[in-house]
């Protein structure tokens, strides 16, 4: 791994907000941010990344190489869950219901991580494909069909699941503004791109450092709450689950011949997890599943190792394998 690159993440200035939430929730501090003011700060990240990857797009219009990305990002949503799955059952002991919940996780991904996977891949000058965002916005339902079959599988009697689920995930508001905003940026292309470039350019990197710090203190809340509900085989597969869904995520973009930054990204993509759609879904569609596990894991576990020492293991990997 390129040492210099991870301790440049470590320092950066969102990585370093991100830590200052988290260590404001877990020392009890009265730092908070507003919820509508956290929403609109997630609304404006959705917006950027999808416009500027529409506009990245529309350079080169509907191509075999988007439809390799979606079909690729499709495959991995889908496949991720049934590893991460085995895993839980095979070195936990956490119930069927749980397992296939957590698993949805895995299988999904955090745009919050990809969007800090751009900023590093900018950092590092190095440019990534705009048709990234797509295999984004393909990898959420993949993961939740596949969680909700594993859940039920091999229980007799089991109810039908719900419709309600695919609404939920289909109308989730960050998927819907991250795919508006990248038709819109793929129809109006540059000429667009230059008409709003000081709203959606210039702000981007001071609207990331405000949202992980509100990310840090929700991540750092779960944690003060469910420490004793968290066992080490749990925490473990936390921490080895992103590394090892990244690699797969990484070959697979090697072999369908992306370059350093699109195999990096989705690397990252296939190593980061859910916090926002599939738990709105898993509420609906597993009531019966934990919250504090698939929650904590996701949101508190995984994304802080994403953002610290991930991202810069999945940018030293995708150079490797490119």
């Amino acid at each position: 791994m390129d040492w210099a690159l991870a301790i440049q993440n470590l320092i950066s200035p969102p990585v370093l907000f991100f830590a200052l939430g988290l260590v404001a929730a877990l020392t009890r501090s009265d730092l908070s941010i507003p919820e509508a003011i956290a929403k609109a700060l997630s609304l404006y990240l959705m917006l950027a990344i999808g416009f500027k990857g529409g506009v990245a797009a529309s350079e080169n219009g509907l191509t075999v190489d988007l439809l390799l990305v979606i079909g690729a990002a499709g495959v991995l949503s889908a496949s991720i869950p049934i590893l991460a799955f085995w895993l839980l059952r095979a070195t936990t002991q956490v119930s069927q219901i749980d397992a296939a919940a957590i698993a949805a996780h895995y299988g999904s991904i955090s745009i919050v991580t990809f969007i800090a996977g751009t900023a590093a891949l900018d950092a590092a000058g190095i440019a990534f494909p705009g048709i990234m965002v797509a295999a984004a916005a393909t990898m959420e339902a993949p993961a939740i069909a596949i969680a909700l079959f594993l859940a039920h599988r091999g229980q007799a009697g089991t109810p039908q699941t719900p419709r309600a689920p695919w609404r939920e995930v289909a109308l989730n508001g960050s998927i819907v503004l991250l795919i508006g905003a990248f038709v819109i940026g793929m129809v109006t292309g540059q000429k667009g791109y230059g008409d709003i470039e000081p709203f959606i350019a210039h702000p981007f990197k001071g609207v990331l450092c405000l949202f992980l710090l509100d990310m840090g203190l929700v991540a750092g809340r779960e944690l003060r709450q469910v420490r004793k509900t968290l066992t080490p085989s749990l925490l473990a597969f936390g921490l080895y689950m992103p590394p090892i869904a990244g690699m797969i995520g990484g070959v697979t973009g090697a072999l369908i011949g992306l370059p350093v930054g699109g195999i990096a990204l989705l690397a990252i993509l296939a190593g980061s997890a859910s916090y926002i759609a599939v738990p709105a879904a898993m509420r609906l569609a597993l009531p019966q599943a934990k919250p504090a596990l698939y929650l904590t894991l996701s949101l508190a576990i995984t994304f802080p190792f994403n953002l610290t020492i991930g991202i810069p293991f999945y940018i030293a990997l995708a150079g490797w394998l490119s």
